[in-house]
């Protein structure tokens, strides 16, 4: 019952196999609830088998990956687990990961050693220049 946990929270931590065995289960469940229709709904909930979930799905994830064409989920590896040293991965929604969207948005500048040595030099070059600016009509 991965995949009904996956719907409701969005996000799972599980081991690699598991989350591979996953992903090809749950797209197709996406791309079906992407047309809201009562055969499509039907459609997955034979699969899910839970109400909930099938609500969830077809109301708040469907309407945000209609405009992607495939894959909706996106496998993080994580590590491994203590116990048996399983490979561990973080399995999500591409569209519902609020902290990648919002990096994703912010541009950085580009910015080396070399470019801030200007920077400094170009920073007391005018500090100089105005003190000797004023001196010059004053002798005049």
């Amino acid at each position: 019952m991965r995949h009904n946990t996956l719907i409701l929270k969005k996000r799972i931590t599980t081991t690699e196999a598991k989350a591979k065995a996953l992903k090809p289960y749950v797209e197709p469940l996406i791309t079906k609830s992407k047309e809201d229709t009562t055969h499509s709904r039907r459609i997955v909930f034979s699969y899910l088998k839970d109400k909930e979930a099938t609500a969830e799905l077809f109301r708040t994830i469907a309407p945000k990956v209609a405009d992607r064409p495939g894959g909706y989920l996106r496998i993080l590896h994580t590590g491994f687990r203590q116990g048996d040293a399983a490979e561990m991965v973080l399995v999500e929604f591409v569209d519902f990961n609020e902290a990648a969207l919002a990096s994703g948005k912010k541009e950085a500048k580009k910015t080396t050693r070399r470019s801030r040595a200007k920077k400094a030099e170009a920073a007391e070059a005018p500090a100089e220049a105005p003190a000797a600016a004023p001196e010059a009509p004053a002798a005049e």
